[in-house]
């Protein structure tokens, strides 16, 4: 109690900064459930290539020791490259894995399957990444192939700097890198869902897909897009991860993306804003918890969050659906 007590400063900003990158994340579920009715399991890998793109992108370009309008420049090539690479990898999830199954009518617990299988294809193809090396002759590439099974560092190294004083906490730089960054993507996607005219086509084949088909709007477009904008907010947490922790690995969407899930249903799975706040939510708790109990009982913690609310409030904190969203 007392660690709680002394860090509660610290605990809450670095618990909003880690809960805005599941809350990114989460985005993506809770889209493709508002439109499909499909937990989309394949996601976290989507969010894992992101995070290699991001280091390789900034390997390629020689990123080291950086500040003010070069350490910007790193920034948007990372962000760049990862959301880029996770974009194209939903876009063939969706194309590979789902739309063929939909085109069948299959039924859910089959797309499902798919999701799941797609999930550990794509984790081991990055695991087997080394496995070109021998076959073509790439020894000048093992810098990226390399290593499959090990940590790769972030080239990219940033001095944490105290930025400003909250209470007895220093907020730094990387911090406020993350919660703006995540603030402004949030934003922009909240607003593009309830005022563009492809948001409403996304909220109308949410609410009900043969009416949204008579009134002329394409459902397998507006599916193509919501994975689209699934991945591209799954590259941005990728670099905003990095950014936190530093390192990323070829399993590095499996804790991750099972948390980012938590959050969607904490929040009210199908709502956006609801992963939103289940983000800061889990991330918050995740951090009170560990102060409590000990860094040991963190997943721990946020699972029972889980569990409590779906307990008392099975529809999640926000229980009103992608499809019901006010303009």
């Amino acid at each position: 109690m007392d660690l709680l007590i002394n860090h509660f400063w610290e605990l809450t900003i670095t618990g909003l900064a880690i809960g805005a990158v599941y809350a990114l994340v989460a985005l993506g579920y809770t889209m493709v459930y508002g439109v499909l009715r499909l937990i989309n399991f394949a996601h976290s890998e989507v969010f894992m290539w992101g995070s290699f793109a991001a280091v390789w992108a900034l390997m390629a370009v020689g990123a080291g020791k950086a500040s003010g309008l070069g350490l910007a420049g790193y920034l948007v090539i990372g962000f760049v490259a990862a959301m880029t690479v996770s974009a194209l990898i939903a876009m063939l999830l969706e194309r590979v894995a789902y739309r063929p199954l939909r085109k069948r009518n299959s039924p859910p617990l089959i797309a499902l399957i798919s999701a799941i299988g797609a999930s550990f294809a794509l984790s081991e193809l990055m695991g087997l990444r080394d496995k070109p090396l021998g076959w073509f002759n790439l020894e000048n590439l093992r810098d990226y192939l390399g290593r499959p099974r090990e940590n790769l560092p972030l080239p990219l190294q940033i001095q944490t700097k105290a930025v400003f004083p909250v209470f007895n906490y220093d907020v730094t730089n990387i911090d406020l890198i993350v919660l703006l960054s995540a603030i402004v993507m949030m934003v922009i996607l909240d607003q593009f869902i309830r005022r563009s005219r492809l948001g409403r086509g996304i909220r109308a084949v949410a609410m009900d897909p043969e009416a949204a088909a008579l009134m002329g709007i394409n459902r397998d477009r507006v599916i193509r897009l919501t994975f689209l904008i699934g991945g591209i907010m799954a590259g941005a947490a990728a670099m905003m991860y990095l950014l936190k922790i530093g390192v990323t690995r070829y399993n590095a969407g499996f804790i991750l993306g099972v948390k980012a899930f938590t959050a969607a249903v904490l929040g009210g799975i199908g709502n956006i804003r609801g992963a939103l706040l289940g983000g800061f939510v889990l991330g918050v708790a995740e951090n009170y918890g560990s102060a409590l109990f000990g860094s040991q009982w963190k997943d721990v913690v946020a699972f029972l969050l889980l569990v409590v609310i779906l307990l008392f409030r099975p529809t999640g904190l926000l229980g009103e659906s992608l499809g019901k969203a006010r303009a």
